[in-house]
């Protein structure tokens, strides 16, 4: 029987069965995404310096490149110094070794087959594929499977059965506002492949810049880049590297609004006279497209169909969104064009551009993508909807027969919780969709824009959250369970690293910075329980940011989920239940921890101005943390003696200085306010977050 409905069978098995498989998942696997179906079984498979890899069965040539690059990850990781150097098509099966087997070469489209099957025994492993894309999705569960002990390395013995829930699961990365160059692309490409996440979406052009070179209008990249953008030829070694990894690659022009590097290259485009500069601010601005001069659509139609030839994967983003139309409004030809049209308002006007855009590039075998501003009466069927603003307009999206894509919950630059995404599923238990408007939902992205993001500090604002998403996108449903979640993605984000990426080092490297070359354990201490502002409140109107600003400062080295903080939140959650003495043992080692802080902190502040900002930061949590341990000293005496320490608790003073910790520092938030605000007022209903 074909391995895709061997697969399919035992998926319906697991869905039937998941409640059960879930609760019996082995606690040992640190895997993410988590297969479909995990059997684990008695005994292991040992490494040793003559293990070695070989395939069976057709395949495209990214298999070897990736069994090679396999075995040269888990030689790294385990200093074997294995005798193989490469995997062909040609190696031969080792007694003691990885056979891939394979039946037909894959191709990088939607849709395509990503399912596989592993078996690990005592004397070998088995890797089955229906094509070398699936195998290369095996290849990385494999890796996750290494475990250590005084022996040496090994894999448990067990039998996975794997298939991805969506079709679609991708990262956006926009670079755009900030650039961002080839090795940041390539080594999150990387991260990617870890994850099995399968789209790199590339927002290519925004207000403050436009990211690619066109042979064709050239005044593009020369006048609109400041000259940050990427070739045709490192844009084909992009298409190139994804496509080894089983990745496709979807660009993005961003039109009509969004527009400012469109009319800098070309401002006889633009619906108001100019004249335009690049955006340094973030937000929305003024400028766009005119869809009544014919101009318009001959330098689109010439500079697009040099892109549909660039990028092969026939999915195309012409972004769509945002447009306010305020210089269509004020423009009375566009006015008349509409009434000539009988185009009843802006969203008319602009359907009527999206379709003669999308009637071209149909042409160029492409199928257009649009945010989901785009879905307006009239809007082509072919179109698929980008849904940001919410699970109802992607609902209803579906409803309307278009094909969908869920990002809204996914916004990673907004530095919400890995639990916030996590729980976000674009088709959640109880939603109304028939199964017929199901399969029009494709999965998902998870956008990083990059208003408030570097080359520096790009990986902590994508991993290791990314990886809880494509778990959501992967997983089943019934995978669910945050705190195992947390549990496996602690570990993953160590095991990216060795591929490259920098969301743990560079941390390091910004609070050396910062501390002036002295001791950072003192920063380390408040940034561990700090996260960056959220959402959009970081950086009030788009203004006290711009692209030319400073991200090398206290925020920028604070990320989402802060170790310590969720450390400690557990912990308080774990006291009130259990008033187990271990626990609140550790709650006081961490409450005198932060109380000391904040003098260490000083002489480092005095000796770089730079932190200034975080002074009353620090000075707030030493505060509350003296709070806390005050009130579990007074709950530890006896008698008269506990009854007098308690009543030393000034409550009105003590939720004064609660609120005052909550005030923002250097544009971060303490995130153990809550949980100590718990201790305090002794308030077991409350909820632990910030």
């Amino acid at each position: 029987m074909n391995l895709k409905w061997i697969i399919i069978a035992a998926g319906i098995l697991v869905c039937l069965n998941f409640s059960m498989v879930a609760q019996q998942k082995p606690q040992t696997l640190l895997l993410m995404p988590y297969p479909a179906n995990v059997v684990q079984q008695e005994g292991s498979f040992r490494f040793s310096k003559a293990f070695s890899v070989a395939t069976e069965g057709p395949a495209n040539k990214r298999l070897y490149s990736g069994a090679s690059r396999f075995l040269r990850r888990l030689d790294g990781r385990t200093g074997l110094f294995f005798e193989q150097e490469h995997v062909t098509a040609e190696s031969k099966p080792a007694a003691q070794g990885l056979l891939i087997k394979t039946q037909r070469a894959g191709e990088v489209k939607l849709e395509e087959d990503e399912s596989y099957r592993l078996r690990v025994g005592s004397s070998g492993i088995v890797l089955e594929a229906v094509n070398d894309i699936g195998a290369l999705r095996g290849l990385e569960t494999l890796l996750q499977l290494v475990q250590a002990d005084e022996q040496g390395y090994f894999i448990p013995a067990v039998e996975i059965e794997d298939s991805p829930r969506f079709p679609w699961r991708g990262l956006m990365i926009d670079v755009a506002r900030h650039f961002q160059p080839m090795e940041v692309i390539k080594r999150n490409l990387d991260g990617m492949a870890a994850v099995k996440m399968n789209v790199l979406h590339l927002h290519l052009t925004d207000d403050q810049g436009f990211r690619v070179e066109s042979k064709v209008y050239p005044q593009f990249h020369e006048k609109a880049s400041e000259g940050d953008y990427f070739t045709q030829e490192q844009i084909r070694e992009i298409i190139r590297y994804a496509d080894e990894r089983g990745i496709r690659v979807v660009p993005e022009f961003d039109v009509p609004g969004h527009a400012t590097s469109w009319v800098v290259a070309f401002p006889e485009l633009a619906s108001a006279p100019g004249p335009y500069s690049l955006e340094n601010n973030a937000g929305i601005f003024d400028p766009t497209l005119d869809p009544s001069n014919e101009k318009t659509y001959e330098v689109l139609q010439g500079l697009f169909a040099e892109m549909a030839e660039l990028f092969p994967d026939p999915y195309f983003h012409i972004g769509g969104d945002e447009n306010e139309g305020k210089q269509w409004d004020a423009n009375p030809e566009i006015q008349a064009f509409m009434k000539k049209h009988k185009l009843a308002d802006n969203h008319a006007l602009q359907t009527y551009f999206n379709n003669r855009i999308i009637s071209f590039l149909e042409q160029k075998g492409k199928r257009v993508i649009g945010w989901d501003e785009i879905l307006q009466p009239n809007l082509s069927k072919s179109s698929v909807i980008h849904s940001w603003r919410g699970p109802k307009g992607l609902q209803e999206a579906a409803r309307q027969g278009y094909t969908t894509i869920l990002s809204n919950g996914y916004y990673i630059d907004l530095m919400h919780r890995a639990s916030d995404h996590y729980l976000n599923d674009p088709l959640p238990k109880g939603n109304t969709l028939t199964e017929e408007e199901r399969k029009r939902v494709l999965g998902g992205e998870a956008p990083i824009w990059s208003e408030l993001v570097t080359p520096a500090t790009i990986d902590s604002r994508i991993w290791p959250r990314t990886a809880a998403i494509a778990e959501r996108l992967w997983s089943p449903r019934e995978v669910n369970d945050v705190e195992d979640m947390y549990r496996r993605l602690d570990y993953i984000s160590f095991r990216l690293e060795e591929l490259g990426l920098q969301h743990k080092r560079n941390q390091q490297v910004l609070l050396r910075n910062l501390s002036n070359g002295k001791s950072i354990e003192p920063l380390q201490t408040l940034v561990d329980v700090a996260e960056p502002m959220k959402g959009y409140t970081r950086n009030p109107g788009g203004t006290t940011f711009k692209t030319y600003s400073p991200y090398t400062l206290f925020a920028d080295a604070a990320m989402a989920d802060a170790p310590a903080a969720r450390r400690f939140n557990r912990l308080v959650e774990q006291y009130f239940q259990t008033k187990d003495e271990a626990t609140k043992a550790e709650i006081i080692q961490w409450l005198e921890k932060w109380k000391e802080n904040h003098a260490l902190m000083l002489p480092l502040i005095a000796q770089s101005p730079v932190l200034k900002s975080i002074e009353e930061l620090s000075a707030n949590l030493s505060t509350i943390a003296a709070l806390g341990l005050q009130v579990l000293s007074a709950d530890a005496g006896v008698g008269s003696a506990k009854k007098k320490a308690q009543s030393a608790v000034d409550k009105k003073r003590a939720k004064e200085q609660l609120q005052k910790a909550r005030e923002q520092g250097g544009r971060t938030e303490l995130q153990v306010v809550d949980a100590i605000e718990k201790l305090v007022l002794k308030d077991s209903t409350s909820s632990v977050g910030g």
